[in-house]
């Protein structure tokens, strides 16, 4: 159940509700997958609204990632030079899934629509099975992600990865395949099983056949056309009158797209704003809000960053009620925890912690450019279960066990850069052992926990994790440089990671 009743009136801050560090760390959470304490402290000094501003002209600024150097380079270029393809190929997408994961720890916005995208858009590479096809895939969610949807809707499904995987590439005029029509409508602009989304399955067959045509591969040799480029073939394109939505005429690939457009314009704007409000706000979403969000919408001509902006610097999105209420998918889970800590994935040679986080959120079921059907990942508690919830916690001990336990120099640094950073009652080095405490249990909880005990609890931990004496966190002595710091940050983080709150974004 969604209590959130806040309206999309700007949220203003008042000493009532103020604009502290809960609502800074919510809003890069969810914006930005989590950002240090230091700059959380930094944005509390600006309005949210101006914060909300630089997210995006920083998502906007940001080029597509350099293509690889192989992007373009075809199966027999590979096998020219003495390379088996299938062995090769496979590397070349290994390192490109481990780009997008490089990509969402770094670009912030702009990388959390891209994979929001990328789940809506959905492609699996188990079906294209091709690195030239998923960077061309990729570099177009990036490049769309805060553009204009109707522009999305037509480019995307030209890329190689859809027409391989919705089969568009075999929708011929003596053969029409219907399986790119009916997901652009089910999955990609209508959504389905609502009373009022109005197409039927003429709408879909009429459909499939304005999108013929996309048929060819380029350069094949030999009837070997794998992961060449497809192209356009006039003369595969079925010539003929269709009646899409009431509309009759000789349609082709551009018309499908402007006619569902124009005829389904509210109704795409209602479907793409409710699984934005699910993927930002919340999993229950709020009926009014998401109406004024597509009319919003509508209103720009489908541009996809004034509604957001607007969500996103509005009172419902501040509301107490939207705080806490989505569960962290596996990337959020490691993504989020390594943006605010800060801590390195390069502190020893093996093993490759980059690849070993990438692996187990792909165990948990969120492998990128590989979603678990058509449909995406469902995401929320579908994330959570006994297994998964287990490796979770498993896979982030044993690295806070090596980073703190194996590298007594560098574990020590580390430590009290993050106590340092998370602090906010320092003085001359000094600083209040509980405080400190729940100021790194809020960088990762701004909600905050359940019960009084459960703080009671942490702080125990970490007071009794340390080389000193009780009374020193009483009589104003403790120093974050004692020798038992890093031991007490430890013993908390460890500690922290299994709260069932710690699992909410």
């Amino acid at each position: 159940m969604n209590c959130n009743t806040s309206s999309l009136a700007p949220y203003t801050p008042t000493a009532l509700n103020p604009w502290d560090q809960k609502k800074a760390t919510h809003l890069y959470k969810r914006l930005a997958t989590g950002v240090s304490p230091l700059l959380i402290n930094a944005a509390l000094e600006v309005s949210p609204g101006q914060i909300v501003d630089v997210l995006f002209d920083e998502a906007m600024g940001i080029p597509t990632t350099v293509l690889p150097e192989w992007a373009n380079k075809s199966k027999r270029a590979y096998e020219d030079e003495g390379f088996d393809f299938g062995e090769i190929n496979n590397d070349n997408m290994r390192e490109w899934q481990l780009q997008f994961f490089q990509d969402l720890r770094i670009n912030r916005l702009r990388e959390r629509m891209t994979l929001f995208w990328s789940n809506h858009f959905v492609t699996e590479k188990n079906t294209y099975n091709c690195g030239r096809y998923m960077v061309e895939y990729y570099e177009t969610l990036q490049r769309y992600a805060l553009g204009n949807f109707k522009d999305f809707v037509h480019d995307i499904g030209l890329t190689d990865a859809m027409l391989t995987y919705l089969n568009g590439f075999e929708n011929t005029k003596q053969r029409p395949n219907e399986n790119y029509a009916r997901e652009l409508y089910e999955l990609f602009t209508l959504g389905e099983d609502q009373e009022d989304i109005e197409y039927t399955q003429q709408d879909i067959i009429e459909t499939s056949k304005a999108l013929t045509g996309y048929n060819d591969r380029i350069d094949c040799e030999e009837g070997e056309c794998r992961c060449q480029p497809i192209v356009y073939n006039a003369e595969k394109f079925d010539n003929t009158q269709k009646t899409i939505f009431g509309q009759t005429g000789n349609w082709n690939y551009g018309d499908a797209i402007d006619i569902l457009f124009n005829q389904k314009s509210l109704l795409i704007a209602k479907f793409i704003m409710g699984k934005l409000y699910r993927f930002f706000v919340s999993p229950e979403i709020n009926e009014a809000v998401v109406d004024e969000l597509a009319q919003d919408f509508l209103d720009s001509g489908f541009e996809i960053i004034p509604p957001l902006k607007k969500l996103f610097k509005s009172e419902h999105f501040f509301d107490d009620n939207a705080i806490g209420t989505l569960v962290k998918s596996p990337m959020d889970y490691y993504v989020n925890y390594l943006n605010v800590t800060g801590f390195p994935l390069d502190f020893i040679e093996e093993p490759d912690w980059e690849r070993f986080f990438f692996n187990n959120a792909s165990a948990m079921g969120q492998e990128l450019f590989q979603p678990v059907d058509v449909a995406g990942w469902q995401g929320d508690y579908d994330w959570i279960n006994t297994s998964s919830l287990v490796v979770r916690w498993q896979t982030m001990e044993w690295y806070l066990s090596l980073l703190f336990r194996e590298l007594p120099e560098e574990y020590r640094r580390l430590a009290n850069d993050v106590a340092a950073s998370i602090t906010i009652n320092i003085s001359d080095g000094n600083a209040y052992a509980d405080q400190l405490a729940m100021n790194i249990i809020h960088a990762f909880i701004p909600q905050g926990l359940t019960t009084v005990s459960d703080y009671e609890g942490l702080i125990s931990i970490f007071k009794e994790g340390g080389e000193t004496q009780p009374q020193y966190y009483t009589d104003g002595t403790w120093r974050l440089e004692y020798q038992g710091i890093p031991n007490q940050v430890y013993l908390l983080l460890i500690a922290l990671i299994r709260f069932p709150e710690f699992q909410l974004n």
